[in-house]
């Protein structure tokens, strides 16, 4: 932790001395709770009154130490979820050796613990209502879209692999590079689509042109769609000379013309629930009889995707405006009422989480080299991390999943 959120933290710890000492034995009830809540795994506890309790333990698990050196924390968690349990982070009032294990604990267990996740009160309805203000129509998604995507491929390129690809990989072997996972998952894209020499595919959300440099390579043409002026500027770039490349800014609302497959490597979760049977409807409209769409989704799970839908978390506020993962059930609904065939599903979420770590680790070490462009202050490089650990406890306990599939057009 650097030295202003050590100072944050000590700060903290006096302001909790002096103004919620008293109240020390309501949050050990709310601890309490937590102990209940962990069915599986333990979390060992340090207490700003100099207590170690030990949470959990009562079924293997993940495994997580928190150092809870202000009680305001748990005030943070109880009030705003995982996005008030993050601002708690950011201002020192509690720390962890290994803060991935500890999300892995709460995605394990989040049948139990959902209550204790989520925001309440006045701060779920102001979090709702700034939700609500970026939502994705057509506006929206470019603001959203320019607020994550536009930060510059300076900031990307230092700590994705040298495919630009930023999406999970498909890991045949743990052994195996992060480069030949990325290439494995665009090559398993790209068979989904069923296409032949000269037929052309639509990809919505094309990212940094990685999908669409290894199908033109191999015959196809592909028209390339974004809302990010950086990523279309990238992907050109990649593809200079390539026989039948297209790049535009276009929103997936406004596609034309019909194409022999379509990809989509999660983009989906850009979209938002209301938005959902628009998506749908324009991979639709887009394909022609019998065409493939070939897309790559992140899920949230479906027991629990109602509560999580209300609810407005760390990624929403913090990482992805206007964002919602999607609920497997709910989509494929969707895609059938809309004439697509959900076919050969494959899910691999704990590539995911060997994906995010390996991403995390280039991450640091861009840091330590001073890789990272100069406008990204600590705290800014201290949310990226908070939000890349937190992915990938996600994926680790089961709470959230990446699938791939097909959907075929019928008629």
């Amino acid at each position: 932790m650097n030295a202003p959120a050590q100072d944050q933290a000590s700060e903290g710890k006096r302001r909790s001395g002096v103004l919620l000492a008293p109240f020390a034995s309501l949050f050990h009830r709310q601890l309490d709770r937590l102990d209940t809540g962990i069915v599986v795994g333990a979390l060992e506890v340090m207490t700003p009154d100099g207590r170690v309790r030990m949470l959990g333990g009562r079924a293997p698990g993940p495994a997580a130490v928190v150092d809870l050196r202000s009680w305001r924390a748990l005030v943070r968690l109880a009030t705003g979820g995982s996005g008030g349990w993050y601002e708690a982070w950011a201002k020192g009032e509690w720390a962890s050796p290994d803060p991935v294990q500890l999300f892995a604990l709460f995605s394990r267990n989040r049948a139990s613990l959902a209550d204790q996740a989520r925001a309440t009160g006045f701060s779920l309805l102001a979090r709702r209502f700034w939700h609500w203000l970026r939502r994705n129509h057509r506006g929206g998604s470019r603001k959203n879209i320019a607020f994550h995507y536009d930060l510059g491929n300076d900031f990307y390129r230092p700590w994705l692999d040298a495919s630009m690809t930023y999406s999970s990989a498909l890991f045949a072997d743990p052994a195996q590079s992060l480069e030949q996972g990325q290439a494995a998952k665009l090559e398993a894209m790209l068979a989904r689509t069923a296409t032949a020499l000269g037929d052309e595919i639509l990809e919505i959300g094309c990212g940094w042109g990685s999908f669409a440099e290894l199908a033109l390579g191999q015959g196809r043409r592909v028209h390339g769609i974004t809302l990010s002026t950086e990523q279309k500027a990238w992907a050109e770039a990649r593809t200079a000379g390539l026989e039948g490349a297209r790049f535009s800014l276009t929103d997936y609302r406004d596609v034309t013309g019909t194409y022999d497959a379509v990809v989509s490597i999660e983009m989906a979760e850009a979209v938002g629930r209301a938005y959902w049977p628009a998506y749908a409807a324009a991979i639709a409209r887009a394909l022609k009889p019998g065409g493939h769409a070939a897309l790559q989704i992140i899920t949230f799970d479906d027991a629990m995707f109602d509560g999580y839908a209300a609810n407005v978390d760390f990624i929403q506020t913090y990482i992805f405006p206007g964002g919602m993962l999607l609920s497997e059930s709910g989509f494929r609904e969707i895609a059938a009422a809309h004439g697509l065939a959900w076919r050969d599903q494959v899910n691999f979420g704990l590539d995911y989480a060997d994906t995010l770590k390996r991403w995390r680790e280039n991450f640091d070490a861009a840091v330590a080299a001073g890789a990272l462009p100069a406008q990204f202050d600590a705290r800014f490089i201290d949310l990226w991390r908070y939000y890349l650990m937190y992915c990938e406890g996600g994926f680790r306990g089961g709470g959230i999943d990446v699938i791939q599939m097909t959907l075929t057009k019928e008629g």
